[in-house]
């Protein structure tokens, strides 16, 4: 079989960041690095699975709602998948993750979408583990530029 594009990428050069992963047509998928890859520290499933409910509720409501394809989270616990219609430039889709996380990092209140009719696994949340990788990938965030979004050679 093929190889898949995404195991082409050497994972040793990876750092927190935000990458350009593949473009399909008009859908654009952004890789969204929050931990080094094989550094031993991964997300845990309960801040990963509260995450994952706060970031694709933010993003499925911001403007950019009719451009978001999928919000889901990487099997290896180092990050997210975002993918957007080509319609959403470089420039927004980093504003569109910078104003998610900080949506993430400063949420109170009821997780949406974790009532047991509403989750499959509505037992294991983490609400303060969520704000935490928020607030750690803010920094990486904050000057994060469109020259930047590359996988490194």
């Amino acid at each position: 079989m093929k190889k898949i594009a995404s195991f082409t990428v050497d994972h040793d050069k990876l750092e927190k960041g935000v990458y350009v992963s593949r473009i399909d047509g008009d859908a654009v998928t952004y890789d969204i690095r929050m931990k080094k890859p094989n550094g031993g520290d991964f997300l845990s499933n309960g801040a990963l699975h509260t995450f994952e409910h706060l970031f694709a509720t933010y993003a499925r409501n911001s403007k950019y709602s009719d451009s978001v394809i999928y919000v889901g989270p990487m099997g290896c616990r180092t990050g997210f998948y975002l993918i957007l219609r080509d319609s959403v430039s470089r420039e927004d889709a980093i504003k569109l993750v910078r104003e998610s996380f900080h949506f993430v990092s400063e949420f109170r209140g009821k997780i949406p979408g974790s009532e047991r009719k509403e989750c499959g696994n509505y037992l294991e949340h983490d609400l303060d583990g969520a704000k935490l990788i928020a607030e750690d990938m803010l920094k990486v965030l904050e000057s994060y530029t469109v020259d930047r979004l590359e996988y490194a050679a």
